[in-house]
C-alpha cells in the first residue's frame, strides 16, 4: 500500500465510517469489509518496520549526535587503554585525565615535540593528559565533548521503539529511529541496520551491550556506520571475533575480546581493553560536499591568443643554471 499523507488518511477513514453507518445493519459482509479497510489505513498511517515491529510512533527523524572533538578519535577514554596481542587501531587514540602510563601494550614512542606518541599498532597519534601543552587542553576538551555527546544521546525522548524484543535482537533488521531499552541489549548472530545514507539510528540502553562470539552487524540500503550511535549506561563487551558498526558511547568500560572488530569509534568514560582487536574509523569531514556537476556544464576554453605560441612567456626575464631543456 502506498504511503499516504495524514490528511488523506483521515479523509479515507471518515469515508469508511460514514459508509459503514449508511449500510443496513443486516448487511454484515459490507460492514466487515469497511472495518478491514479502516484497519489497513491505520496500519499504513502508523507504519511498521522491516521486521514486523510494533506500530512505530510518528516522531521526527533523528539528527546526528554531535561528537565535537571526540569525533577525532578512534578510541577515547578517561582511565586508559590496554591491549594484548596484535591489535590494530586505524585513527587517533587518547586518554584523559589519567596519564600516558595507563596506555599499556602499545610500545609507545614519544614524538620529539612531546605532544603525542606513536605506536606500531596505531596509525594515528596517541595522546594523553600528561603530554606537553597544548595536548592536556586538547584532551580535556575532547573528554568534555564525549560526555556531552553521551548526554545528548541519552537525553533523546519519545522513542520510536521501546524495549524491543526485551533487548534480545539477534537476527533482526532495524530501520532508522530512536530505540530505548530499560535492560541489557545483545545479539548472538547477526543484526542488520537498513536505511538510507542520511538516516540515523540511536540506541539507548540502561544496561550492558553484549555482542556474542562471531556476531556481526550488517549495513544495508546505504546505511552508514557514522550514523549509528550506541548509548550504553552499563558496559560493552564484544566477544571473540564479533564485529560492530557505529559509535559506542559507553558510561563505563568497552571490552574487545580476541579477534573482535569495530568500524566506528570506541568512546568510553572508563577504560577500553583490546585483545588482538581491530578498530577502523575515519575523521568526519567538516568540508561541505560539492554539488554533483551536470553533464551539460562544460567549461569554456580559455583563449590564450598568441601567448599559446610560447612554452615559457614572462615579463621580467628567464634564468637557468645547469643543463635545462625547453621544447617549444
Amino acid at each position: 500500500m502506498p504511503n499516504l499523507a495524514r490528511g488523506d488518511l483521515q479523509k479515507l477513514e471518515q469515508i469508511c465510517t460514514n459508509s459503514r453507518n449508511a449500510i443496513p445493519a443486516h448487511d454484515m459482509l459490507y460492514r466487515s469489509m469497511l472495518s478491514l479497510g479502516s484497519l489497513l489505513l491505520a496500519v499504513n498511517f502508523h507504519g511498521t518496520s522491516a521486521v514486523g515491529l510494533a506500530p512505530r510512533q510518528l516522531n521526527d527523524a533523528q539528527t546526528l549526535v554531535d561528537l565535537g572533538t571526540a569525533g577525532d578519535f578512534a578510541v577515547l577514554t578517561k582511565t586508559g587503554v590496554t591491549t594484548t596481542g596484535v591489535t590494530s587501531v586505524d585513527g587517533d587514540m587518547g586518554t584523559s585525565p589519567i596519564a600516558a602510563a595507563a596506555i599499556t601494550g602499545f610500545s609507545l614512542t614519544m614524538d620529539s615535540t612531546n605532544t603525542f606518541s606513536k605506536s606500531p599498532l596505531v596509525t594515528g597519534k596517541v595522546k594523553a593528559a600528561s603530554y606537553t601543552s597544548p595536548t592536556p587542553s586538547t584532551m580535556t576538551t575532547a573528554i568534555s565533548d564525549m560526555e556531552t555527546a553521551y548526554t545528548n544521546a541519552a537525553g533523546r525522548v519519545n522513542p520510536d521503539y521501546l524495549d524491543l524484543f526485551a533487548g534480545t535482537i539477534e537476527g533482526k533488521t532495524l530501520e532508522s529511529g530512536l530505540y530505548k531499552w530499560g535492560s541489557n541489549v545483545g545479539f548472538t548472530s547477526s543484526l542488520t541496520f537498513h536505511g538510507g545514507a542520511d538516516e540515523v539510528w540511536i540506541l539507548q540502553m540502561t544496561g550492558d551491550l553484549i555482542v556474542g562470539s562471531g556476531a556481526k552487524v550488517i549495513l544495508s540500503g546505504g546505511a552508514k556506520a557514522e550514523n549509528i550511535f550506541w548509548q550504553v549506561a552499563g558496559s560493552t563487551t564484544l566477544h571473540t571475533t564479533a564485529h560492530m558498526e557505529g559509535t559506542i558511547l559507553c558510561a563505563t568500560a568497552i571490552v574487545f575480546q580476541t579477534g573482535s572488530s569495530l568500524n566506528g569509534k570506541a568512546l568510553a568514560q572508563t577504560e577500553v581493553t583490546l585483545d588482538a582487536a581491530t578498530i577502523v574509523t575515519k575523521k568526519e569531514s567538516r568540508r561541505r560536499a560539492l554539488a554533483p556537476r551536470q553533464l551539460d556544464e562544460a567549461l569554456p576554453v580559455v583563449d590564450l591568443g598568441t601567448a599559446d605560441d610560447f612554452t615559457i612567456l614572462t615579463k621580467t626575464g628567464v634564468t637557468t643554471t645547469g643543463v635545462t631543456s625547453v621544447t617549444g
